[in-house]
């Protein structure tokens, strides 16, 4: 009995893998083959150049290695997928790499593609609140983990008021842009693409904004993988330097990319690729980062988001690996 249990269970594997499509979530074939395993995310447009594209799968199959692609809903999902080794290369915001390192995530930061000014916050049509100091006592939908709820700390923080003068509600991105349009909350600590859709679509407003609280786009692998195959981390981060050049050389293609993969609007596509990305960034992680990290570690302590400002130091002095940005030629 055991033995018929156990064919049925390879033979029902065997199906749903052949039912796959390759260079999507089908694993290669092969004594000696390879998946290399990949977030994409619509806050990350390089991410969905590469996908489109399919420049890791042409360069890679003679090498017997395929391409997973997993959804990214925020850098809380992306930094989950790296913790629970669903992924190999997840796209994320700096400071929330920084917050999973310093919580034990065994991960490095391999790679910058872009300096975003992807958060602000935003409240809806017809809102009395114009500024920060309006959000006392209000009600503020965030998704813990990510930019938008470290911008909001920030925010909070340098207009004088502290975590608990607002309810965070917290929700993923997706959802923080609907409870503000019913008008389940005050106000949304934002994400672009869907907070420029919100803008367009149901004409909320941003009260706040300042890119310096936005902790540019990052590309982190688990430190299992860079010790095992450094070749593909070297591999991804040629790549994302292509899908780079890319959208800079093919402005009106990467708008038309953008807005077809995130199912969004050109005009929001446009406005988020062309105002509020900037892919003119040093690829090596470094100074610039860790600038952001030195403003934003006591925000993150003192909302209990790291357990010890020892902790977070210690993340920062050892989260970046720059050597396979730095062989960019």
């Amino acid at each position: 009995m055991r033995i018929i249990r156990a064919v049925a269970v390879a033979t029902v594997a065997t199906t749903l893998l052949a039912g796959c499509v390759q260079g999507e979530d089908t694993p290669a074939t092969g004594t000696d083959a390879t998946t290399l395993r990949l977030d994409y995310a619509y806050y990350n447009p390089a991410s969905l150049v590469l996908r489109e594209q399919k420049w890791l799968e042409t360069e890679l199959a003679a090498k017997n290695v395929t391409v997973s692609w997993q959804l990214s809903a925020g850098s809380n999902k992306a930094n989950e997928a790296l913790r629970a080794d669903a992924v190999d290369v997840g796209s994320t915001a700096g400071a929330a790499a920084l917050v999973a390192r310093a919580n034990g995530s065994p991960i490095k930061t391999i790679d910058v593609f872009s300096q975003p000014e992807w958060a602000a916050i935003v409240v809806p049509k017809g809102s009395a609140i114009t500024g920060v100091a309006g959000l006392k006592g209000k009600k503020v939908a965030a998704t813990k983990g990510t930019d938008p709820y470290f911008f909001l700390l920030q925010t909070l923080d340098e207009a004088g008021l502290e975590p608990s003068d607002v309810t965070v509600t917290n929700l993923q991105h997706a959802d923080g842009k609907a409870a503000l349009e019913r008008g389940d909350v005050d106000a949304w600590a934002g994400l672009d693409p869907l907070m420029a859709t919100s803008e367009a679509d149901a004409g909320s407003k941003l009260i706040y904004r300042n890119i310096g609280f936005n902790s540019y786009g990052v590309l982190n692998a688990r430190e299992a993988f860079l010790a095992e195959k450094p070749e593909l981390a070297q591999a991804v981060v040629n790549a994302y330097e292509k899908a780079r050049q890319w959208i800079k050389d093919n402005p009106a293609e990467a708008v038309a990319l953008y807005a077809r993969e995130a199912k969004i609007s050109e005009e929001v596509a446009r406005t988020v690729l062309t105002t509020r990305t900037n892919l003119d960034v040093d690829p090596v992680p470094g100074e610039a980062q860790r600038a952001v990290f030195d403003e934003i570690i006591p925000v993150l302590v003192a909302d209990a988001n790291v357990k010890t400002e020892e902790a977070a130091r210690t993340a920062a002095d050892t989260l970046f690996e720059p050597r396979f940005a730095a062989s960019l030629s």
